[in-house]
């Protein structure tokens, strides 16, 4: 007779809190479990219980390190059958879960609903405690460690703490030095994966974050963030000399050498010193010979990832600065500052000999040889 109801679609035993319709009354029986809390079935080993005698098996499997379904083709072990379900599709390239808004394909349709919160913004799962929202629970889940302050992972060498296992894993390389991504055109390494990333935009001249407000672009969101205080006026670090603000004290730091003339970082090679650790990084290039920044178009190489951008426009054409006078455009913002002088009169480079002045320090360089007899 049952059997007979899964032909006919018929679901006789109702739940009468939520409705739900079953074909079994033992069906019915595990289901309204869900509502009242209550769990059976315990484990002897961790006290963890369960709803079904079937979840405890699977959950043993656990303390026992028993996997029965192993998949045929790399040989990994599995505690469920659906695991192993899920797993085969990592060798079949198999994804039958599609996203109907993006095209993307997913292994689970878990994975999918996760997905899709992401067009749909929905955000289920808050914290009681701040309000955050968070796409999954598992996201919850960590949160909700910083309110209780909770680091279960320790490093066993210093013993700092940590809330995700991934960011102990992490931490650790800076113990053993160990340094496992590395840049494929210039051999830099980095202890994480993320780090390679954002620094291999530095070749590619990849700035893919953009200021809504003046246009500038950056290598990281976190940039762009900085950046926005500038315009915001948020958190302001102000120079107490020329009123120059910043967005980091750090930055402030570095710009106050500018009034001190304090150089703290020396070129070992020549012995110029530069306010900044990676001027010295840069310059040293100069004696190396060392140029890693190589234009895609005609093979040209560079010291510094900023030339290399700047000179990628002579193949574009993009020429980003515009004179508000007269509306020629230019390459580079320090061309456009020259050119603006036309305008204004402006003549700042000025002769110790004669009081002649010019609107460039090339053409001082040169007025200076007639005086000193030579030939120009």
């Amino acid at each position: 007779m049952t059997h007979q109801q899964v032909h006919a679609g018929e679901r006789p035993f109702i739940c009468s809190v939520c409705g739900k319709r079953f074909i079994r009354s033992a069906d019915l029986l595990t289901h309204e479990r869900v509502h009242t809390g209550e769990r059976p079935f315990m484990c002897s080993m961790c006290g963890k219980r369960f709803i079904r005698s079937f979840d405890l098996l699977t959950h043993r499997r656990v303390h026992t390190g028993e996997k029965p379904f192993t998949c045929s083709h790399c040989g990994k072990g599995f505690t469920q059958s659906s695991h192993l379900k899920t797993h085969q599709s990592v060798h079949t390239g198999e994804r039958p879960f599609t996203c109907s808004d993006c095209g993307k394909g997913f292994t689970r349709s878990s994975n999918l609903l996760a997905h899709q919160r992401v067009h749909s913004g929905e955000k289920p799962f808050s914290c009681s405690d701040c309000g955050k929202g968070f796409t999954l629970s598992s996201q919850l889940k960590l949160h909700q460690r910083v309110h209780k302050r909770e680091k279960p992972f320790t490093c066993s060498v210093c013993g700092k703490g940590f809330t995700h296992s991934c960011r102990l894993v992490t931490h650790q390389r800076v113990h053993t030095g160990e340094r496992p991504f590395t840049c494929s055109k210039c051999g830099k390494m980095f202890t994480q994966s993320s780090n390679l990333q954002t620094h291999q935009q530095v070749h590619t001249g990849e700035r893919p974050f953009t200021c809504p407000e003046c246009g500038q672009r950056f290598a990281r969101s976190s940039y762009l963030i900085k950046h926005q205080r500038l315009h915001s006026g948020e958190s302001l670090f102000r120079c107490s000399v020329c009123g120059k603000a910043f967005p980091e004290s750090s930055h402030l730091q570095v710009h106050q050498r500018v009034h001190t003339g304090e150089r703290p970082f020396t070129c070992s090679v020549c012995g110029k010193g530069f306010t900044h650790s990676s001027h010295v990084t840069r310059h040293q290039r100069v004696h190396s010979r060392e140029k890693l920044f190589t234009c895609s178009d005609c093979g040209k190489a560079f010291t510094q990832s900023s030339h290399l951008k700047t000179h990628q426009r002579v193949h574009s054409g993009e020429r980003l600065f515009i004179c508000s006078v007269c509306g020629k455009e230019f390459l580079r913002s320090s061309d456009l500052l020259i050119h603006q002088r036309i305008h204004t009169g402006e003549r700042p480079f000025t002769c110790s000999e004669c009081g002649k002045g010019f609107p460039q320090a090339s053409h001082l360089v040169k007025h200076r040889r007639v005086h000193a007899g030579e030939k120009v």
